[in-house]
């Protein structure tokens, strides 16, 4: 998984698998856009407006926790 961000214009893209195939956009809202390929699993995730979306603003930071293990990963934006 890898997540894109461009402070420029506000967006963020959450990638979850590699492009194999053309993907079908479907927009849920305003500010979100799924891609999913033709066999039904989700490519990604776009955030408009992805400060709000995701609160880079109030936090700065980005945490990735495996509810499994506990482990955690966190980034400071």
């Amino acid at each position: 998984m890898r997540i894109n961000y461009d402070p420029k214009y506000n967006i963020a893209y959450i990638k979850v698998r590699e492009k194999i195939a053309e993907v079908e956009t479907i927009r849920i809202s305003d500010e979100i856009n799924i891609d999913i390929t033709p066999d039904g699993k989700i490519y990604g995730i776009e955030l408009l407006n992805a400060n709000e979306q995701m609160e880079f603003e109030k936090t700065k930071e980005l945490v990735i926790i495996n509810e499994v293990t506990g482990q955690k990963a966190e980034l400071y934006i």
